[in-house]
């Protein structure tokens, strides 16, 4: 697929700078864990160390933020998820954003090492705003196909449907976050039925950056998923389906994309509000460079962690009597 901008543009405009880092999770999730027969690794903090890019530090920055590492969703060593919860006393139930990331179809479980520290921010943006942040991995191409990236993402869905409450997530109020090739795997889950499984449905979606519908001069990377028959392309786009989605969405893309990427949020905008759905909620950032100064603790206006905080605003409002 096209050369994505790094996965630090999408995870450092929603990660709050107030926000404190990963430590283990609280004895009561634990506590539920075993209860409920699930398996959890020993926490530990992302090897952000190990990389010279100045990734930021979740052990400084999340202090406060318990973390729950690999938990199994699926079948494959890779389908784990990752949970923060912010405050474990809180009693009612709280939105869940569950972020699928990946710069590239091949060899990409959605969650590589250089940027687990960033992944780790995002959730903890949600944490401290009063959400649940759940990360997903998932199986990469070529040895998982199309389409393989959106029923792992159907998964893992169905996982927090049915667990999320031990974490005290409302499964009523889940909000997948794709990033790029992420944003390619969930807008291709809620346009075709057939791929959710039961419970699978969410309540809103946010679309960062991705593309929507290949054409004929696909990438290397891109055939690696879909596979050589381009014919065949149409049928595995997000369109029409996408098109029928009565749920809200938040599309963003960045001034600073390719120019494809940018057709393509610009596409699926007009498309998505001459239909007779909805018009989704639009973000447009304007460069690549200082976005993190974007998210401050009251989140600009214009930014991508305000639209979000108003997407589940908006979700939320309808729930009431």
């Amino acid at each position: 697929m096209t050369n994505y901008l790094t996965l630090g543009f999408l995870l450092a405009t929603i990660a709050s700078p107030s926000v404190g880092g990963a430590g283990s999770a609280s004895p009561e999730v634990t506590a539920s864990l075993v209860k409920a027969g699930l398996s959890l690794d020993a926490p530990g903090n992302p090897p952000g160390d190990a990389t010279p890019d100045p990734v930021p530090d979740p052990s400084k920055s999340c202090a406060h933020v318990p973390f729950s590492r690999n938990l199994k969703y699926g079948e494959s060593n890779l389908n784990v998820l990752d949970v923060a919860t912010g405050d474990t006393k809180e009693t009612s139930s709280r939105p869940v954003l569950l972020f699928v990331v990946g710069e590239r179809f091949a060899g990409n479980s959605g969650a590589p090492d250089a940027s687990s520290a960033l992944q780790d921010q995002a959730m903890c943006f949600a944490a401290v705003n009063g959400m649940v942040g759940v990360k997903v991995t998932y199986r990469p191409a070529p040895a998982n196909p199309w389409p393989a990236g959106a029923k792992d993402v159907a998964a893992a869905i169905s996982w927090v449907y049915e667990n999320i409450d031990l974490f005290g997530g409302d499964r009523a109020e889940i909000i997948p976050v794709g990033y790029a090739v992420g944003a390619f795997h969930v807008a291709s889950l809620l346009a075709h039925p057939e791929f959710q499984d039961s419970g699978s449905d969410v309540a809103g979606a946010v679309l960062v950056s991705g593309i929507y519908r290949l054409s004929a001069d696909a990438s290397a990377d891109d055939k690696s998923y879909l596979g050589d028959d381009t014919s065949q392309y149409a049928e595995r786009s997000a369109f029409p389906g996408i098109l029928k989605l009565e749920i809200p969405i938040v599309l963003a893309w960045s001034t600073t994309d390719p120019p494809d990427l940018i057709a393509q949020g610009e596409t699926l905008r007009k498309l998505m509000c001459k239909s007779p759905s909805q018009c989704p909620q639009i973000t447009v950032m304007p460069h690549r460079d200082g976005l993190s100064s974007l998210i401050t603790p009251d989140a600009e206006e214009d930014g991508l962690a305000a639209s979000i905080l108003r997407l589940v605003r908006e979700i939320e409002a309808r729930g009431l009597p």
